[in-house]
């Protein structure tokens, strides 16, 4: 007698794009109480992924857990398992260390087919098939049938993953609306971006996806008017003006008429007067300092602004987004110059000029000898005098020593200069001085949750502050940090706290891809000369997160005080020490090595001979 197969389980259906539903064939399932529906919630939005148990207690007890919660989620999870209904399947629902796992297949959950469908659009459009990539995004946003979750965002980590679906939503109407603009569909953009665009005012790209489609579609007014609006909103709730992309389109519309204007990828290279770096999409913090920058950079112009700090501090960044945010200031342009090589070696006077005359047009560097003439004071002096009827920003990134920077100086004129630099450049006179310190622990929490996702970071505070510390709260060590984590999603924060707090093997775990933080303090410590190098080292054999006077100091390089408080200025004005910030005597200031170049000078001590320092 033939044993009969077993029946083929019923496909089973799950919604979180929208309402949370599931079904098994044509029947609904029912999915129990509230708390329980909590739970599927969660793991349906991270599903394949192992979710903490912290997150699922969150999610579910927001405000203060029973003592039986534990209890109360294995419950939960055991019902799950009957409603699921594959006892045939027993890895559908697992517990493992990094927590509960729900294994799900790409055609039972929508937002599973939403990714997807989103991935082939964008890929589709990456090689120019506009049609198909239009609609396949298309049908990606067809799966939405509201709100996600939205009858359970009373949880805030429901609410948190909810505004994480609906944020990658946005970017997929986007790159829908860019793209049928592209295939010349301005009318049926404007329509569908009308409410869209409403309920999200602060959304830049798709502000101007609105405006190409409004302008395009003839109605030249209303786009102006949508550039407008969103204008006076950023100023009134956030004291900033439109980003340069969105302000650059709004001028080439005004330019252009009723002449079609470029969109989509073609409008986001089509501004020559921004030759700066995409602003960082997740910056943050620097309040203070970025006010004050702004304030400075933002007056009459011929205005020469330093920022200083060390290797990691965030200089850069910080230049290029007010850099962005001063569009409207710079009607000749805005344009950033890396003033080293990517082995962290000064570049010549000759290369960086030759570049400016590539970057900038003539801008009559080539009325006279070209740059690599052998003249490049001449040539410096042509430089100089192109600026004296612009008004442009430049921005001289990771200066080395005052020599170039005086070059490239504008002697008159509106044009401005911000210069960034690890040292204090003390040669430099009439110059605005604005100090990059470390993240505050608030700010690089904040930073660390912006990259790994905040229900990561929330799941366990307590080891997400030790990684920052650790870090020496360093905006390129928590992004390091915080792009690792973002890879090893199994890996607890609190195992990775315990590897950076290590000071043997935390600049090991400091690496993401090609970027690592020995990388940046290996530049920093080659500019030193030997004698500091060596300074540094002897530093380095003091305790770790230990403040040290000057007698300490003086002891630990076997030098007079006199002498010692020479060294220590010296390095101060590198940035490889920390010094007070307000006026103190010599015998009173506390000086530190802050925690990432302590370790790294102990790793080249024993590398260095033991010479004299005198």
């Amino acid at each position: 007698m033939t044993q009969a197969r077993p029946a083929a389980p019923t496909p089973q259906r799950f919604c979180v794009l929208g309402p949370l539903t599931a079904e098994a064939g044509d029947r609904p399932l029912p999915l129990g109480p509230p708390k329980q529906r909590l739970v599927l919630a969660v793991l349906l939005s991270r599903a394949n992924t192992a979710v903490p148990v912290e997150l699922l207690t969150d999610a579910v007890w927001p405000e203060e857990p029973p003592r039986t919660a534990r209890k109360n989620l294995q419950v939960y999870v055991c019902a799950l398992r009957t409603l699921l209904g594959r006892r045939d399947d027993p890895d559908r629902l697992v517990h493992s260390a990094g927590g509960y796992l729900l294994r799900i297949a790409e055609p039972e959950l929508d937002v599973l087919q939403f990714r997807a469908l989103a991935r082939a659009g964008r890929s589709a459009a990456d090689r120019g098939a506009l049609a198909p990539a239009a609609r396949l995004l298309r049908q990606a946003l067809d799966l939405w049938q509201g709100p996600p979750l939205a009858d359970l965002r009373r949880s805030p980590a429901v609410q948190a993953e909810a505004d994480r679906l609906e944020a990658r939503c946005l970017g997929v109407h986007e790159d829908w609306a860019e793209t049928e603009l592209e295939l010349g569909n301005a009318t049926a953009v404007a329509e569908e971006l009308a409410d869209l665009a409403e309920r999200h005012p602060l959304r830049e790209r798709l502000q101007a996806a609105r405006m190409n489609a409004l302008h395009q579609s003839g109605r030249q007014a209303e786009a102006l008017a949508v550039y407008d609006t969103h204008r006076q909103l950023l100023a009134r709730e956030l004291g900033l003006e439109p980003s340069p992309a969105l302000t650059d389109r709004y001028r080439l519309l005004l330019a252009r008429g009723r002449t079609r204007p470029a969109t989509g990828r073609t409008a986001r290279a089509s501004s020559a007067a921004t030759l700066l770096p995409a602003d960082t999409a997740d910056f943050t913090g620097r309040t203070d300092e970025l006010h004050e920058l702004v304030a400075e950079l933002g007056e009459s112009g011929g205005r020469f602004t330093l920022l200083s700090g060390p290797a990691g501090s965030g200089k850069t960044a910080l230049a290029v987004h007010a850099a962005h945010l001063l569009a409207d200031r710079f009607p000749d342009g805005r344009l950033l110059l890396r003033l080293r090589a990517d082995d962290g070696t000064p570049r010549p006077l000759p290369e960086l000029l030759g570049e400016l005359a590539a970057l900038t047009g003539r801008l009559d560097l080539n009325d006279g000898p070209a740059p690599d003439s052998g003249d490049p004071d001449r040539a410096a002096a042509l430089w100089r005098a192109s600026l004296a009827g612009r008004r442009m920003l430049l921005v001289l990134d990771d200066a080395a020593n005052e020599s170039v920077v005086r070059a490239l100086l504008p002697g008159s004129g509106r044009s401005s200069v911000l210069v960034t630099s690890r040292s204090q450049l003390a040669g430099l006179t009439a110059v605005h001085r604005i100090t990059v310190p470390p993240l505050t622990p608030a700010e690089a929490l904040d930073l660390l949750g912006r990259i790994t996702g905040p229900g990561r970071t929330g799941a366990d505070r307590a080891a997400a502050a030790r990684i920052v510390d650790a870090c020496g709260l360093l905006p390129l060590a928590v992004r390091v940090a915080g792009a690792r984590l973002a890879v090893l999603r199994h890996l607890p924060l609190a195992e990775y706290a315990a590897r950076l707090e290590d000071p043997t093997g935390a600049l090991d775990e400091l690496v993401a891809g090609d970027v690592t933080v020995r990388a940046r303090l290996d530049s920093g410590w080659h500019d030193l000369p030997q004698q500091g190098r060596l300074a540094l080292a002897r530093l380095a054999a003091l305790p770790l997160a230990l403040l040290f006077t000057l007698p300490e100091a003086a002891t630990a390089l076997g030098r007079p005080e006199h002498l010692a408080l020479r060294t220590l200025e010296a390095l101060t004005d590198t940035g490889a020490v920390t010094s007070p910030t307000g006026e103190v005597t010599a015998h009173a200031a506390l000086y530190a090595l802050p925690r990432l170049t302590h370790l790294h000078a102990r790793e080249h001590a024993t590398t260095l001979a033991t010479p004299s320092l005198t």
